[in-house]
């Protein structure tokens, strides 16, 4: 088998790393115990996770052990990398409620059969920590100048940043020692924002315990123009099927960049190397194929198979011009609506297609919203019963965001 520090390499995943001779030697020769911390700053975890998930299965899949760490207690105080403000607190309550659904979804991607994996939340330790004592004992380990230099918190004095996100840095490297104390966790891997955090934890193990533990960063899910991938007009990328359905995640992947579909299809797919370097000859339309595979592969990963093949074929109707699919967004509008008819912008607004009327209004002027097929150019178009065909219409927004309508 080869080394997964080899696959992660050739894949493009890996950021930074603290030791890379010695953690490549160390992943090639012996079962490694690794971590990842995933803080429950919502009810789901959202795409620029799944990328740290897909490097978790690659290590389990070359036979190293995983611990996701949920962040039961450093979710109490949030973590200032990459923030322009502080997070907003949230009550035990909601971090418990996060953190159950975090377990979920990442048993989707990761085998937690057989102790194959483990999950453990931080909360079983920092909680329960008397203050006066931690700041004795992993306080004095750490230098406020060091602190200071460091990138997740330099970028956030010049806006103020609290004490209590200061002390972040000192919990998160408390979560290393301890899991390096519990269960021989030698690395600790993250996004590349992550990497002031993980030295920290690297060398706390170091003065308290003698003990040599590694790090490894991983590359941000970005496009070609480097801003962060996973942001839509309504949000995040969720993993959620709740938050985002299965068809919208699908067709986020469909309709990525043709600069962006080879990257994406090497950082978060397993399709092997020698198939991708075969789809990066491909140019133009041809590159529709790359992204259908990339589009299934993950909605396979998030969603499960089934509910894949069916968003694809759901998509592929619309798109070749066959009938609207029940696997489509859709939203019920009242046959008594329909019988008086629908402006179209209370339809768009209805549908959540639009924020506003204003929005709508301004999209139907630019020849933004087409109905079964045909562009509406009038904003007091009524949607009546003749445009519904066997109780169904289909609104297209722009050119890429498809809703059936069902009268009910």
């Amino acid at each position: 088998m080869r080394n997964v520090y080899d696959v992660l390499s050739e894949r493009g995943l890996i950021a930074q790393v603290t030791h890379e001779n010695e953690i490549r030697e160390l992943l090639g020769k012996e079962k490694v115990t690794f971590y990842i911390g995933f803080d429950p700053t919502a009810d789901s975890l959202h795409v620029g996770h799944f990328l740290q998930m897909v490097v978790m299965r690659h290590m389990q899949m070359a036979g190293h052990r995983p611990i996701a760490l949920v962040g039961g207690g450093t979710g109490h105080i949030g973590d200032p990398s990459g923030r322009t403000d502080m997070r907003q607190m949230m009550t035990k309550e909601t971090i418990d409620h996060n953190c159950e659904k975090f377990k979920e979804q990442l048993s989707r991607v990761i085998d937690f059969s057989d102790g194959k994996a483990i999950m453990v939340n931080n909360a079983d330790w920092l909680l329960d920590l008397n203050y006066v004592e931690f700041l004795r004992d992993i306080g004095s380990c750490f230098s406020v100048n060091k602190m200071l230099a460091a990138e997740c918190f330099k970028q956030r004095l010049e806006k103020g940043l609290s004490f209590l996100e200061f002390n972040y840095m000192l919990m998160q490297s408390y979560d290393f020692l301890m899991l390096s104390r519990e269960y021989d966790c030698k690395i600790e891997l993250g996004g590349d924002d992550q990497w002031s955090n993980i030295l920290g934890g690297i060398d706390l193990c170091r003065r308290k315990d003698q003990k040599q533990v590694y790090g490894m960063t991983f590359t941000l899910l970005t496009n070609s123009e480097g801003k962060k991938m996973g942001k839509t007009q309504s949000g995040a990328l969720w993993l959620d099927a709740n938050k985002t359905s299965p068809y919208d995640f699908y067709q986020y992947w469909r309709n990525v960049d043709d600069a962006d579909v080879i990257n994406c299809l090497k950082l978060i797919t397993f399709v092997p190397m020698d198939e991708i370097r075969e789809l990066e000859k491909l140019e133009g339309a041809q590159l529709n194929e790359a992204k259908k595979l990339l589009a299934f592969e993950v909605t396979k990963m998030v969603h499960g198979e089934e509910e894949a093949v069916k968003v694809k074929e759901a998509a592929e109707a619309v798109f070749g011009g066959g009938a609207s699919s029940a696997n489509m967004p859709s939203t019920e509008v009242s046959g008594d609506d329909v019988a008086g008819g629908i402006n179209i912008l209370d339809l768009l607004l209805t549908c959540g297609l639009v924020p506003s009327k204003g929005e709508g209004r301004r999209l139907v002027q630019q020849g933004g919203v087409s109905l079964n097929g045909e562009k509406i150019s009038a904003i007091d178009y009524s949607v009546s019963e003749a445009d519904f065909t066997d109780g169904e219409a289909v609104i297209k927004k722009g050119k890429k965001v498809f809703h059936r309508v069902v009268v009910k």
